[in-house]
């Protein structure tokens, strides 16, 4: 039967469905059969055919035709992965159901009155195969998953079969051990199968239907106790799920072992297509959902060190239940790091490739769900997350999520890229290697739209944050206090900042300590304390090499010297007030010397009017975000939270404000949402007193003399002469008693798990376009936008 009869067919059973007002019976296969046994309609045939406006209909309208519907899908999945699918008939059923399950749900979804269906039981579907079975029946949803799996593992269908000869009869699909027949090589696994182009699209039509199960989680709006787990992906990575271990296995070694490049030979792409892309960024898009579980609220696994034979940690306590997030927290091979480390870093690094050698390779798309993917390593892992550190490998991630921040930073559309990128450099910056390993000096030229400079990976991050804060758009105002928090926990560590670098910190000084900024917002002056800080650790704790930055502080001393002397009488708070009427932003690149960008690169740009973005719930403040530890002398950390009612004593941000004066914006708004915020003579001593000065004091007093003694005695208005003076200076016994390293680690929370979900599945909302699978459903999780 042609193509053209095919859907010809589909559809007159569509239209029947729709126009039927009394019940047909479940029995009556000859009506059926029309949906999935001779019709060959691909997935976007069925998106086509069966139109949101008709499903609506059915369900309001004859809601037991589409119950029947959906029970009858299932049961010819669940009878395909019984079997085993070895006829082309078969096959095709399995994927006619398996499309049209993926149209329907989430219109089953969207409803609340039907959000119990598919875990009820359906009579006649025990789990046995007696007659009196019903009472122990399985939901439908148990089945379609249960069914899922086994197809996913299929001899000939969606695995390549071991049995030698056809004569045999088929693998046994009860008696088959799927651990040998994972789809790639790598955790776990050391042999990878052909490639099969059949094999790869059936997964990716499967799993698909997996993400649309899944979704539910679209359809309820964020809660606050974000505890509340998916009951799909809870009874699906549970242990009911005999796969599960092959399945993450798989899903995971397919993202990590893909190179897009065309095995090494450029423009490789254009000849063939890529079939195992789809595959891959459903795969990324499966694991990362099956990975949304608040660790905040959970217990996770102690590690403790012990190795065994295996690709997973046996650990005591068993861990988390969803057993994927437990794999993927007992994984602990240097090599399986390795090949996880190198495969993201392969892919991140993609987009950049691109402009080295424009269209020499695939562009991939999914490195969103990339950076949601490492997060949870990181989160879930620390073995990991301390492997990553061990060694230089971790710039080879650093470089592109600078890169991507770099290039969203003007793009509304693009708001919940930047925090994810962000978040992750907090994390990483918890941690003192990465300091250290900053200290590399950057070679690598990508075109990046930011000035020219000679140093190190350091100096690229501040010149990349310094970026963002003064030429991204508003709605990243949020994120200025991690951005500086990432920079004050790296600092003790900073070997030699570069004179750009420099200039770049003291210009960010400059805009956030003019008295309309610190006075228009109750938390601007934190902005002042981080960069403070920077500065302290840097003389404090590498003087030596930072002579670049020690002239900056010296050039621009005016600005620390109108810092200490802060006016705080109420006229003066009134007159800066009333001055920001007049002035530009804060954040003009005025007194920043902005070099000329590199060659080769774009500028930042917004995004297009009416490009579709998804909203994001708001971020934890810093100190939510964070804990407080103190480096010990040998380097280890202690945690510093003050018991709950005491405020630090740095002046730094402290717990007392509500979290809505978080979501304020930064710029001076006369009234937040707490009321009627203004700044009080009281509320500025407050913290003027905390100003950490005294350092940079003592050096202005010391050094300056010096410097312009040198500049009278030789004439100079050279800077290298003055530079030398102060390579070779020391302030030894002159400067304060160093203070403990402060680091502000990453600590799990609550509110970053809901906003991870609601980033998650905005990003897979707005990635499914063909076929558009969630489009114009009404979702509850996010709101759908135009830019």
């Amino acid at each position: 039967m042609g193509s053209a009869d095919s859907k010809l067919n589909f559809r007159k059973a569509v239209i029947q469905l729709t126009t039927k007002t009394q019940p047909v019976e479940a029995t009556d296969d000859a009506f059926w059969d029309q949906f999935w046994a001779d019709t060959a309609t691909s997935v976007q045939d069925v998106f086509a055919l069966v139109p949101a406006a008709e499903i609506r209909a059915v369900r309001e309208e004859s809601p037991s035709n589409l119950a029947t519907l959906c029970y009858k899908a299932v049961e010819k999945l669940v009878q395909g992965a019984e079997s085993g699918c070895h006829s082309e008939k078969e096959k095709q059923i399995v994927l006619n159901c398996s499309r049209l399950l993926t149209r329907v749900l989430p219109y089953i979804f969207e409803d609340p009155d039907w959000r119990g269906f598919f875990w009820s039981t359906v009579p006649g579907a025990g789990r046995g195969g007696g007659e009196d079975d019903d009472e122990n029946a399985r939901p439908l949803a148990e089945s379609l998953l249960l069914a899922i799996a086994d197809l996913l593992f299929c001899p000939d269908f969606t695995v390549q079969s071991h049995r030698r000869s056809t004569v045999d009869s088929a693998e046994d699909v009860h008696s088959l051990d799927s651990c040998e027949y994972i789809w790639e090589a790598g955790v776990g696994f050391a042999h990878s199968p052909q490639p099969n182009y059949i094999h790869d699209t059936n997964r990716t039509e499967l799993l698909k239907l997996l993400l649309t199960c899944f979704s539910e989680a679209m359809y309820l709006p964020p809660a606050p106790d974000s505890g509340s787990t998916n009951p799909w992906v809870q009874f699906f990575c549970s242990t009911e799920n005999r796969h599960a271990l092959p399945l993450f296995t798989s899903l995971l070694n397919t993202v990590c072992a893909y190179d897009p490049v065309g095995y090494g030979i450029p423009y490789n792409h254009l000849l063939f297509s890529d079939y195992r892309e789809p595959l891959v960024e459903e795969a990324a898009q499966v694991l990362i959902v099956t990975l949304d579980h608040d660790s905040a609220t959970s217990t996770s696994p102690t590690i403790d060190g012990t190795t065994t034979g295996t690709a997973m940690d046996d650990i005591d306590p068993p861990g988390p239940e969803n057993l994927f997030v437990n794999y993927l927290s007992r994984i602990h091979r240097e090599e399986d790091f390795q090949f996880i480390l190198k495969g993201t870093a392969r892919l991140l690094s993609n987009p950049l490739l691109q402009t080295y050698l424009p269209n020499s390779t695939k562009k991939i798309q999914f490195h969103q769900e990339l950076l949601v993917l490492f997060w949870k390593l990181c989160d879930f892992n620390k073995k990991f997350l301390f492997f990553v550190l061990k060694s230089s490998d971790v710039l080879d991630i650093l470089v592109p999520i600078l890169y991507f921040l770099n290039d969203a930073r003007a793009d509304q559309s693009r708001v919940g890229l930047m925090h994810i990128g962000v978040f992750i450099l907090l994390l990483l910056s918890g941690e003192r290697n990465f300091g250290v390993r900053l200290n590399k000096p950057y070679s690598v030229r990508v075109p990046m739209d930011i000035p020219v400079f000679t140093g190190t990976h350091a100096d690229l991050l501040i010149v990349v944050f310094h970026k963002i804060i003064t030429s991204g758009h508003q709605r990243l105002q949020p994120l200025f206090d991690c951005l500086l928090t990432i920079i004050v926990n790296v600092s003790p560590y900073l070997k030699s900042l570069s004179m750009v670098a420099a200039n770049k910190l003291l210009h960010l000084l400059e805009a956030f300590s003019t008295t309309w900024f610190l006075f228009s917002a109750s938390q601007n002056h934190h902005l002042a304390f981080f960069l403070l800080e920077v500065f302290n650790n840097i003389i404090q704790y590498q003087f030596d090499g930072n002579s670049n930055l020690v002239y900056a502080i010296i050039r621009k001393r005016n600005v620390f010297h109108q810092l200490a002397n802060l006016p705080t009488d109420p006229p003066a708070i009134h007159k800066a007030l009333q001055r920001r009427r007049r002035a530009p932003e804060p954040l003009s690149r005025t007194g920043s010397q902005e070099g000329a960008s590199m060659e080769g690169s774009r500028p930042a740009a917004p995004a297009e009017p009416g490009t579709l973005k998804t909203s994001l719930v708001a971020t934890p403040g810093i100190d939510k975000l964070t804990e407080k530890s103190q480096v010990s002398e040998d380097g280890t950390l202690r945690s510093l939270e003050p018991a709950p009612q005491q405020g630090p004593a740095d002046g730094g941000p402290t717990e007392e404000e509500p979290s809505p004066a978080w979501r304020e914006q930064r710029r001076p708004s006369s009234a937040s949402a707490s009321g009627q915020w203004s700044p009080t003579s009281e509320w500025v001593l407050s913290w003027k007193s905390k100003l950490p000065l005294q350092t940079i004091m003592r050096l202005l007093q010391v050094l300056v003399p010096q410097v312009e003694k040198i500049c009278i005695d030789k004439g100079l208005t050279d800077e290298s002469e003055i530079l030398r003076f102060l390579q070779h200076g020391t302030l030894v016994g002159l400067l304060p008693v160093p203070h403990p390293i402060l680091i502000r680690k990453y600590q799990a929370n609550s509110g970053t798990a809901m906003w991870f979900r609601t980033y998650m599945w905005g990003v897979i909302y707005l990635r499914n376009v063909d076929p558009p699978v969630w489009y114009d459903t009404d979702v509850k999780l996010f709101e759908i936008q135009r830019v």
